[in-house]
Order: C-alpha cells, then sequence, then structure tokens
C-alpha cells in the first residue's frame, strides 16, 4: 500500500512538471504570434531562427508533452484502481 502511495506521488511530481512545461510552451507561443523576429537559443548562443520554424518545433514540444501528461494520468488512474482494489481486500480480510 505504501509503494503505490509513493509511485502515486511520484506521478502527480511528473504530472505537475509536464504541466509547467505546457505552460511555458503555450506562452512561448503566445509571444513568438506577436513578434516581429525569432530567437532560438542554442548551447550559450541566442540565434536569429525562422518564425515558422520554431512554431513547427514547439507545436512538436507541445505534442509530446500532452501525451506524456495523458499517459501519467492513465498511469495515476489504474494505481488509483490497483489502491482501491487492494484496500477493499484488505478490509475484507480485517472483518473475516
Amino acid at each position: 500500500m505504501q509503494l503505490l502511495e509513493q509511485n502515486m506521488q511520484n506521478f502527480m511530481q511528473q504530472k505537475q512538471q509536464f504541466q509547467s512545461q505546457l505552460i511555458e510552451v503555450n506562452s512561448a507561443i503566445e509571444e513568438l504570434e506577436k513578434s516581429e523576429e525569432a530567437y532560438k537559443i542554442i548551447g550559450n548562443v541566442m540565434v536569429l531562427s525562422k518564425k515558422e520554424d520554431l512554431k513547427k518545433d514547439l507545436g512538436s514540444k507541445k505534442e509530446m508533452i500532452e501525451l506524456r501528461i495523458k499517459t501519467i494520468e492513465k498511469q495515476e488512474a489504474e494505481l488509483k484502481e490497483k489502491a482501491k482494489k487492494l484496500q477493499g481486500e484488505v478490509l475484507s480480510e480485517m472483518k473475516e
């Protein structure tokens, strides 16, 4: 039971990290729409880049993050179901 709770906490932390990344990406997309020029950071250097290329990169990153969030949510749901089932088994054993 304790292991399930630890796994749930790990999933929640991962989900929060991906949600904050998603917020960053959405913010970057919004700012990109407003700006005339676009730059990309490569290592320690900021390089002028095509707006369309950056939009495509950010769109791909957004899709990947959303997919990871959905996967984590699915794993969370499965883990909750296992925990509920285990809790039911423990309670029924205690009653006997």
